[in-house]
């Protein structure tokens, strides 16, 4: 029987199990194995190691071992670089979407302020209109009420018809005076607002004077004011539609000093 001296290769039959003390870099590692003979046999067995026991092998880069190592630790290194750049991928993306969102709220945010400032505006301005146009119609009424207030009231005798006449005149821009209308007055019907001419040229016609200025119908018709009653008999229309008449034929009712 043989024995193997511990150190001494040719005992050596299998490939024994080694354990790696570590990898400084992909250029250089140190392998440590110890071998310890097997008790009265051929083959030896993997014992404890002891110090003066281990053997220091080089590393070689061209080896299948350490090219496989190297390609591992290339897969690691690719798969944590590949793992940041999707993190930070992952990071930037949220970011934008948070971003992108905080515009958006921002935005909304913004229309619906312009869109109430917008209705406020609005709100303010048909306010102001319909406060302008209550103010008008207000002013409307009260230029009204005073105007009826200003109406001055005329008795219902020949002076109230000839002053309620006069001052109808003068809105309608009718030229005459109180002495004008009183003497043709005088003259054509005595103050009558009833006369009525059944025997000149105009009654054998159909169309007889009448009033108190002996209007004929055709002339009264023509001659009418707004505002007045439309009837001959009715004395300030027909004073009113005789001056409006002579105004318009002789300039005025002053300077009608017969027959007309």
């Amino acid at each position: 029987m043989s024995q193997n001296t511990p150190g001494h290769s040719r005992g050596l039959k299998k490939t024994h199990k080694a354990t790696i003390a570590g990898v400084a870099a992909l250029g250089a590692a140190a392998l440590t194995l110890s071998l310890v003979p097997g008790n009265g046999s051929t083959e030896t067995e993997p014992q404890a190691l002891h110090t003066s026991q281990k053997v220091a092998w080089s590393y070689d880069a061209g080896s299948p071992q350490a090219k496989a190592l190297a390609a591992s630790v290339t897969d690691q290194q690719s798969t944590i670089g590949l793992k940041a750049k999707q993190e930070a991928a992952a990071k930037a993306k949220a970011a934008a979407a948070a971003k992108a969102k905080a515009a958006k709220a921002k935005a909304a945010a913004k229309a619906k302020a312009d869109a109430a400032a917008k209705k406020r505006a609005a709100e303010a301005k048909a306010a102001a209109k319909a406060k302008a146009a209550a103010k008008k119609r207000a002013a409307t009424k009260t230029a009204a009420s005073r105007s009826v207030t200003r109406t001055p009231v005329f008795a219902n005798n020949l002076d109230g018809w000839i002053r309620e006449a006069l001052y109808i005149m003068d809105k309608h821009n009718i030229p005459g005076t109180y002495h004008g209308l009183h003497k043709n007055i005088m003259r054509e019907s005595s103050g009558n607002p009833y006369a009525i001419n059944n025997w000149d040229i105009n009654a054998r016609n159909g169309v007889p004077s009448k009033g108190l200025l002996q209007v004929i119908y055709p002339t009264f018709k023509a001659y009418h004011v707004k505002g007045t009653k439309f009837d001959q008999y009715d004395p300030v229309a027909n004073l009113v539609a005789a001056a409006n008449y002579a105004a318009d034929r002789y300039g005025s009712i002053d300077n009608v000093n017969s027959a007309y």
